[in-house]
């Protein structure tokens, strides 16, 4: 199946160019991975622990395979090959082995006729367990007394990055200001839940369709788990319900994939909402300890970090999640000397690993939030303090790599600071007060505020790793007119890179009717949707295929035109004078005779991997930058927040799609509110307590304020068409300028994200009765 892009030329690299899944989707029509159940489809379903940790006695399954309608009940006695699996780690257990770490982990599965069935056969299934006290605290994790998550021990990854004389820039420092900042764990949130089809092949094979990041690596641990090659397991790119990082591990489909093995018939398994919280990974809640020294003229001399990331139970991409983290924990800075230790924890909470932002978005709360309390210790302006210490082209970061390319840090901070703030008309409107139209206030007890903060994050796959995306790209002939069919296995997610693959065939074969295929495995890799990487790798592999089939076009027009293949050119499916642009050759006519194809493999430049004692090493290709400011009121009285405007400047290099690239900023900075003010999972004890989005709390759009874009185009040397990274760097920047802005309302240091009511409501300073920022500011310093 294709999605099939029938647009004009004007959808075009630079246009704003239509989704060709956008009406579907509006109306109803989109077929999402979770449509899929054809005729005599079986249903699958799990049982999961209700424990943290506990050890399995036994489990009995007889009541449930009594049952009517149940056609197999299976555990990790039943995995066929590798009884466990990883993207980079293979230490998840396809089906829990003696043992369960953390609360949902998978124990059994069921195929039943239907739905209600399987979850009946579910409940029957008697598992005795013998329950353990989990380890709950990253921190204790950390202990030599604490109890072990696996036998290894419960250190995941030590990331240790050293640069300059840390001793002597504190020294030396005039004043040394340190900060403590935690965030909690957070969810994609992603609408659509896992779910897919898997179908018997006639080969003993499986062909699963699944929503994925990255249909290769998973077909990749799916066929080790089934004792399978690899090319007898096709992966099919269903319709994905968003993504966001929780999509890059396996969720369901190693599951579905046994049961329709054993039984011999399609399997079908949806997770209902609650399950989904245990279905996927999550953001890694932190605990970031930062120290500044600096000069009284504001001069950053040095800076010391200590990350600290709960990994939860298993490993997924914890190990990477905290490199990122470190990489960038000294912030958008020039500081010469810096000393930092990441380390990521194995704990009985729930696996963490990707999530929009991959690690940046902890260690930039914590940098962004003590650069601001650095301005407050030496009494100036908190962007001049950020503008005076920005990175620049040439600047030496704390792993001994220079960055090249825009380095446009102070141009988006100046951008943020010359626009106007938005305008206090002075008449009360309850939608735009704290607590809304539940008439809480007002204007009594409402302080404004304003802050300001700025994101760094690599885009691409970092330290060593070759990247490639690969793309073919054939044009024939349909009723008459050429078509091109452009065949990657770039995973949509939402974020439209069906889209970008249909502009850049157009851009460059003058063709306007375009298909992009629906990927499989069938197709070359074309890697992960994530690192902000898929416009950059496919879209240069689609470029690259494009431009071989339009060589191929024209050396063919040439043989027939008597000229040189130099001398034509190719416009809107004619060939034609290159210098007089008269048309000389339909291409029609030229595809009479046979199609063109081409393929093209994508690569990046080179990269190292970090020396494992020092950090050092030449890791990325490039960077992305964002800004935000925050303007907010804050009812005092009673802890709540409103988000009047968040104003963002970002460097996107290109924007092959503007509404896209707008899109994707817009919903970027609402997931980074979400993380200031809303959204956490509340985990105790290593049980989940809010596994819903009635208590799971998102943004809606009574929520989000205006989000005003300043966007930058400054092309980045090495890239397709000089674009950059778009979809992660939104989310760095919003969560601590929101906080700031905060801070600047009330004058409390508020050390951890999400805020809540109690956080301002309840504080000394509050409750002391002060009467203006200035006033709070005094008492603080008083205390």
């Amino acid at each position: 199946m294709s999605s099939v892009a029938l647009r004009t030329r004007r959808e075009v690299v630079g246009t704003s160019a239509l989704r060709p899944d956008g009406e579907p989707k509006a109306l109803g029509q989109f077929n999402f991975s979770s449509d899929l159940h054809p005729e005599g489809a079986l249903w699958g379903t799990t049982v999961r622990s209700p424990h943290p940790r506990a050890d399995i006695v036994s489990i009995d399954i007889s009541r449930a395979l009594a049952m009517p309608g149940v056609r197999c009940v299976l555990t990790h006695e039943d995995v066929p090959g590798r009884k466990t699996f990883g993207m980079r780690i293979a230490d998840q257990p396809v089906l829990a082995m003696g043992t369960v770490r953390y609360q949902g982990e998978p124990v059994a599965i069921v195929a039943a006729d239907d739905p209600e069935r399987a979850r009946r056969a579910a409940r029957a299934i008697t598992v005795t367990y013998e329950v353990l006290e989990p380890v709950c605290e990253p921190e204790g994790a950390l202990s030599d007394g604490s109890e072990r998550v696996h036998p290894a021990g419960n250190l995941v990854r030590h990331v240790a990055i050293r640069h300059g004389d840390i001793d002597r820039a504190f020294s030396e420092a005039d004043l040394v200001v340190c900060g403590e900042y935690e965030t909690g764990t957070q969810d994609q949130a992603f609408l659509g839940p896992e779910s897919g089809l898997a179908v018997p092949g006639a080969d003993g094979g499986i062909d699963l369709y699944a929503s994925s990041q990255h249909i290769h690596e998973d077909r990749e641990q799916i066929a080790a788990s089934l004792g399978l090659a690899p090319e007898q397991v096709r992966v099919v790119l269903a319709g994905v319900g968003g993504a966001f990082g929780g999509r890059e591990d396996l969720s369901m489909h190693l599951h579905a994939c046994m049961l329709a093995l054993r039984t011999g018939r399609p399997v079908a398994m949806m997770y209902g909402r609650e399950e989904s919280f245990f279905g996927h990974v999550h953001r890694h809640p932190s605990k970031v300890r930062v120290e500044h020294a600096v000069k009284r003229s504001g001069k950053i001399l040095g800076v010391r970090v200590r990350l600290l990331l709960d990994g939860g139970a298993y490993t997924s991409t914890s190990q990477i999640v905290v490199a990122n983290a470190s990489y960038f924990a000294a912030g958008a800075y020039a500081v010469d000397n810096v000393w930092i230790d990441g380390y990521a924890v194995y704990t009985n909470n729930p696996p963490n690993g990707a999530m929009r932002g991959f690690g940046a978005v902890q260690s930039c709360f914590a940098v962004e939030s003590n650069m601001d309390k650095v301005a407050r210790a030496l009494g100036c302006d908190p962007v001049q303090l950020r503008i005076d210490n920005a990175l620049e082209e040439g600047t030496v970061l704390p792993t001994g790599q220079a960055v090249d390319g825009p380095i446009p840090v102070r141009e988006l901070l100046e951008l943020l600071v010359k626009a106007p703030l938005p305008d206090d008309d002075g008449e009360i409107d309850l939608r735009r007060l704290p607590g809304g139209l539940g008439n809480v206030t007002h204007g009594e007890g409402i302080r404004r505020g304003v802050g300001y903060a700025v994101g760094m994050k690599a885009i691409g796959f970092s330290g060593g790793v070759d990247d490639t995306s690969t793309a073919h790209v054939v044009v024939s002939a349909l009723g008459g007119e050429p078509v091109v069919e452009v065949r990657t296995a770039a995973s949509e997610c939402g974020q439209g890179i069906v889209t970008v693959q249909a502009q850049i065939a157009r851009s460059e074969l003058g063709i306007d009717q375009v298909a992009v295929a629906q990927p499989d495995t069938t197709m070359a890799d074309a890697g992960s949707s994530s690192a902000s990487r898929q416009t950059w790798m496919t879209g240069g592999a689609v470029l690259g295929a494009c431009r071989e089939v339009r060589r191929l076009m024209l050396e063919a027009a040439g043989a027939r035109l008597n000229r040189s293949p130099d001398t034509l050119s190719l416009r809107d499916g004619v060939i034609e004078d290159a210098k007089t642009a008269e048309a000389l050759l339909g291409l029609t006519d030229l595809l009479k005779e046979h199609d063109f194809e081409a393929s093209f493999e994508y690569h990046h430049r080179p990269t190292q991997s970090i020396d494992p004692e020092t950090g050092q090493g030449e890791a990325h290709i490039a960077y992305a930058f964002a800004a935000h400011r925050a303007v907010v009121d804050v009812d005092v009285e009673l802890g709540l927040v409103r988000v009047v405007e968040l104003r963002t400047a970002q460097d996107v290099g290109k924007a092959i799609n503007p509404l896209a690239v707008t899109g994707q900023i817009e919903g970027g900075t609402a997931q980074g509110l979400g993380l200031a003010l809303l959204e956490e999972i509340q985990i105790v004890d290593g049980k989940v307590k809010n596994p819903s989005f009635t208590d799971y709390l998102i943004p809606t759009m009574l929520d989000m304020p205006p989000v005003v874009i300043d966007l930058l185009e400054l092309p980045h040397p090495d890239s397709p068409y000089g674009l950059n990274g778009v979809g992660e760097p939104p989310s760095l920047s919003s969560t601590p300028a929101i906080m700031n802005a905060v801070r600047d309302a009330t004058g409390l240091e508020l050390g951890r994200a999400p805020l809540r009511p109690d956080d301002i409501a309840l504080s000394p300073l509050v409750a002391a009765g002060a009467s203006s920022n200035s006033d709070l500011s005094k008492q603080e310093a008083k205390t």
